[in-house]
């Protein structure tokens, strides 16, 4: 069978014979003008036609792509003809709904839409990798809570703190001796010191190993109050024994008699490599004789062990760590080790002589941990346990925060790789613990430290030696044997204590609380699949795009998790801003009907419940800002009325001859005529002709005509009459008004003054050549030439006149007293010229008197001491007073060449040095080679000498490292001191000098460096009783 689609029909092109064109259907304005023309008409329809909301706007009401599947549900109804195998009968013809031809919902297409609430940010919400990377971090819940749940089927890691795997692997062994277990649980801890107690914290370690449930437990408490160090890496072996020598000490504070001796029936016995190599008599002649105490003297002797009774727990230590003698360093031993999964002790077990006692025959031992040292190095590497568990009666392996099955052989290689496999297939259906941990969060994590070098080498399954059962390691560290017969004797089931059940309890209960928050993520979705409205009759909130993009992302999680540590916040409602959407009077804005939504009332009411959260301020249909759209109205009819006006005004501006009609200024009306004037300002009327702005085109401001007749130009009557119709407190001026008399006499005037001012300012320029030109060269001193000073404003100012002498204003007067102090006295001196005063010849300060009210006159005599000097004294006191008060001031730097550290003794002051035949330069040119390049920067009194330094790499490009400052002959060696405790002067130089690098480097470097041991638990509570 063929499926047959019906297709649409084509729509037709254009217009119906006789149908009208509405421009309501082309846009939401398109009533302004054909529907209405006056604003007092405008109904609500067109209000919600302003912002997308009535049925003339044509914007479809999309389908919410997040909501649960229907064509799921459709398929499972039995009454659906697709239900069956997906046949369809043959008299059935699939028609289009004409979904797919019409407006298809996308991104781009419904970013406008009001009525599609698709892509605001569901997506997020709805698949589970999704929600693990946007809602856990913002409910600050972590990693997920359900993937951190224990499964039934495994036991309990333990967090690895850092390098705390040896402590991890040593208590799970510990937690598996039945008869240890329950002699923990019995310890009594006063009650002022349980928090403080390590006894307690391995209560609730043990307790949460066998309660929790979660994957994992974190011995942080334990593991401080052991005072370990968690960055270090530490032996398993001594780990173990020290931690058993503090149960010792701490069970011989019980008052009960069992746990007193429970340590050392247990502990005193000790195996190391071979137990019969340890068990066999050693001769002791020659060198090594026996010093006998009672003889006083070297005898020979035998030295022997013998074993007279075993404990029910057998802890045996493998030697993997020696010393090499060439290396002087420890390393680890990689011999393969050979150990059976049970051990008879009976041979090794001897009567005492003279006594009854004879061997037990029960000194049958079955294999019960294996610690694992997985690494080359004997300074480095990482510790596993397989461990028996009588409990669910199989082997795990414990890697910290991992616990895995055992399923294959113990050991170093527990499979083949075609045998892990095959596991790998049975375990897909039911990943467990950890392992459904790793598959959520991705690949596992990488091997922390690698097998030994030569590990696979050996074979799990050969022996040459030992049965098939042996099991074979190069990493085995540390064995633990159980009595066979002592298992029968000893109740698994162990009940923890009171207080410790309580820590754990709540912790199970954080967990729990933890789940259910994460399972609160489906009220979201909730809400998000019932938020859409169907129609435009539905009640409903507007809200803004970007307030349901917050909410969902943001603002949604923070309702449905409060804050824990301010309860007080979950009592006000959290409030998203729409201000987007509103106008200047706090209603929807038609502007933005673009980022405009509406969601049903229904789902609003959900999200204020269910989040706490309120979109403020809350707005519906009905608050469409009315002012506003009467405003765009007025401004939309402009638009249609203007080009009319327009149009009609330029047919009739040029009716009858010149000496009729009225003047009108030109600028504006060249701006009138335009479709979209400049002069327009929305929503209100247009300046009228005699407007401030072009007033002065037409009219002086005397009141008559002006004379300015480029600025104006003639309209006709009939053109005028359309103007004064829109315009009509405006008053024209006719074409036979006479131009205003008295601008005609200023004007005159005006002409004249221009005159003399050019004239003048060309007989100052003529006089004062070198004063136009060289006064203000900060390098260019007068030999042997009388001067005096100006002051540097004047001259600025009088520069500027001489340049635009009909722009600028002349100045009135030279005063030169601001250079006196009070006592009638100079106030600066020669370093103080350049910023404050420039120097003119003699003659041309004679010129300025003539031509300016000038004085009191400061002369400069050259003399044979000095260049120049000072017709008054200079008074040092008011002058150093007028140099500290500054805020910000430009100071002189100076630099000097290169210089080597090496020429440190020399002087750092610059001294003055003429070649003997060198031909004679410019005084400009000899002090810029002797004194160095001059140039000035602002500084602040609060600047310290490294900002200084900054500001000086930044203009020189010199390093702050090779930069030596002198300021009033000593160097500046504290770079925090700021510049005002250095009394630095607005007339003072600062030398700059950039000096050489010079590095010595020595040649001899020992990189031999020995591999220094640990401190080991020195510092711990463990290293006390070490």
């Amino acid at each position: 069978m063929v499926r047959r689609t019906r297709q649409a029909s084509p729509s037709s092109k254009g217009l119906q014979a006789g149908q009208v064109l509405r421009r309501d259907v082309l846009n939401a304005w398109g009533w302004v003008g054909s529907e209405i023309t006056d604003s007092s008409s405008i109904t609500r329809d067109h209000l919600l036609a302003t912002c997308g909301f009535s049925r003339r706007s044509n914007h479809p009401f999309c389908r919410n792509q997040h909501k649960s599947k229907s064509r799921s549900a459709q398929s499972s109804n039995p009454a659906s003809p697709q239900a069956v195998n997906d046949i369809i009968p043959e008299d059935v013809i699939i028609i289009s709904d004409g979904e797919d031809e019409g407006h298809k919902c996308s991104k781009k297409a419904c970013k406008g839409n009001p009525n599609c609430l698709n892509y605001l940010g569901q997506e997020k919400w709805e698949s589970e990798e999704s929600t693990i990377e946007n809602f856990l971090p913002l409910a600050k819940l972590g990693e997920n809570p359900l993937l951190l749940s224990r499964d039934p089927d495994l036991p309990v890691g333990l967090k690895n703190l850092g390098a705390t795997c040896y402590a991890n692997a040593s208590l799970q062994f510990l937690f598996r001796q039945s008869h240890l277990l329950a002699g923990v649980y019995n310890c009594q801890i006063p009650e002022s010191k349980i928090m403080d107690s390590p006894i307690f914290h391995l209560q609730v370690t043990f307790a949460a190993l066998q309660e929790s449930i979660q994957s994992v437990f974190n011995p942080s408490k334990l593991v401080e109050s052991l005072q370990l160090r968690t960055a270090e890496q530490q032996d398993a072996q001594e780990f173990s024994k020290l931690f058993m020598t503090h149960l010792d000490a701490e069970f011989k504070k019980q008052p009960d008699q069992s746990l007193q001796t429970l340590v050392n029936s247990q502990n005193n016995s000790k195996l190391e490599d071979c137990i019969g190599a340890l068990l066999e008599p050693e001769t002791l002649t020659g060198d090594n004789k026996y010093f006998c105490v009672q003889c006083d003297g070297l005898q020979n002797a035998t030295r022997y062990t013998r074993l007279q009774r075993l404990p029910p727990v057998l802890h045996i230590s493998l030697l993997r760590f020696v010393y090499d003698l060439k290396t002087m360093e420890r390393k680890k031993s990689k011999s393969s080790i050979v150990f059976p999964k049970v051990l008879n002790l009976t041979p090794f077990v001897s009567s005492v002589t003279g006594s009854n006692t004879t061997p037990s025959s029960g000194n049958v031992y079955e294999l019960r941990g294996i610690l694992l040292h997985k690494g080359p190095s004997a300074y480095h590497g990482h510790y596993e346990a397989q461990v028996f568990d009588t409990r669910a009666n199989a082997w795990f392996l414990f890697n910290d925060e991992e616990v895995t099955r055992i399923k294959d052989q113990l050991g170093d290689k527990r499979s083949t790789k075609k045998e892990r496999n095959k596991d790998d297939e049975q375990d897909e259906e039911k990943p467990t613990g950890s392992k459904r941990k790793k598959n959520a969060n991705g690949p596992r994590k990488r091997q922390r430290v690698d097998d030994s070098e030569d590990e696979a080498a050996a074979s799990p399954h050969s022996s040459q030696n030992g049965s098939p059962s042996d099991i074979h390691s190069k990493d085995a560290y540390q064995l633990i044997y159980a009595l066979r017969q002592s298992d029968s004797s000893i109740n698994p089931e162990v009940t923890a204590p009171p207080r410790a059940m309580n820590v754990v309890n709540e912790l199970n209960a954080s967990h729990d609380r933890e789940c259910e928050k994460y399972t609160e993520r489906a009220q979201v979705l909730n809400i998000c699949n019932g938020w859409s409205v169907a129609s435009d009759d539905d009640d409903c909130v507007i809200v803004s795009r970007r307030a349901l993009q917050e909410w969902l992302s943001v603002h949604s999680v923070a309702g449905l998790f409060p804050n824990e540590e301010n309860p007080d916040s979950a009592l006000s409602p959290i409030q998203i801003d729409i201000g987007d959407i509103l106008c200047k009077h706090d209603l929807l804005d038609h502007r933005h009907a673009d980022k405009m939504k509406r969601i049903s009332r229904e789902a609003y009411t959900k999200i204020m419940k269910d989040t706490n959260c309120v979109f403020e301020p809350t707005l519906s249909l009905d608050d469409i800002c009315s002012v506003c759209v009467n405003d765009a109205f007025k401004e939309r009819m402009y638009q249609i009325e203007h080009p009319l006006l327009v149009a009609q005004f330029n047919e009739k501006v040029n009716f009858g001859n010149e000496r009729s009609g009225y003047w009108i200024s030109k600028a504006w009306l060249r701006d009138w005529v335009l479709q979209k004037p400049k002069m327009h300002v929305a929503s209100a009327n247009d300046p009228p002709p005699d407007s401030p702005d072009f007033s002065d085109d037409v009219r002086c401001e005397h009141g008559g005509l002006s004379h300015r007749t480029t600025a104006r130009r003639r309209i006709s009557i009939e053109a005028c009459r359309i103007l004064i119709s829109l315009f009509p407190e405006w008053k024209p001026s006719p074409v036979d008004d006479e131009p205003c008399s008295v601008c005609q006499v200023l004007a005159s005037e005006r002409k004249a003054n221009n005159f003399e001012y050019r004239k003048q300012a060309e007989i100052e320029k003529a006089k004062l050549r070198h004063m136009l030109e060289y006064a203000s060269d900060k390098d260019l001193f007068l030999e042997n030439v009388s001067c005096a000073l100006i002051p540097l404003d004047f001259l600025r100012s009088w520069r500027r006149w001489i340049n635009k002498p009909l722009e600028v204003t002349r100045p009135n007067n030279l005063d030169n007293s601001v250079f006196l102090c009070e006592h009638k006295m100079l106030n600066l001196d020669f370093p103080d010229i350049e910023s404050t005063a420039a120097i003119i010849k003699r003659t041309e300060w004679d010129q300025l008197e003539t031509f300016y009210n000038a004085c009191p006159l400061i002369a400069l005599s050259p003399s044979e001491e000095i260049e120049l000097r000072f017709n008054l004294p200079v008074c040092s006191d008011c002058r150093h007073e007028r140099l500290l008060v500054w805020e910000v001031a430009e100071i002189t730097v100076r630099l000097h060449g290169k210089r080597s550290s090496k020429d440190s003794g020399e002087s750092l002051h610059m001294r003055k040095t003429y070649g003997t035949n060198s031909a004679r330069q410019s005084k400009r040119l000899r002090q810029r080679r002797e004194y160095g390049e001059k140039r000035s920067i602002p500084i602040t009194k609060l600047m310290s000498v490294k900002d200084v330094k900054i500001l000086l790499h930044e203009e020189f490009g010199i390093p702050t490292i090779f930069q030596r400052l002198i300021l009033h002959g000593q160097e500046l060696l504290d770079n925090e001191a700021t510049v005002e405790s250095l009394h630095v002067l607005v007339s003072d130089t600062l030398e700059l000098y950039e000096e050489s690098e010079s590095l010595e480097i020595s040649d001899s470097y020992d990189d031999v460096v020995s591999k220094q041991e640990g401190q080991g638990f020195g510092g711990t509570l463990l290293g006390v009783l070490d």
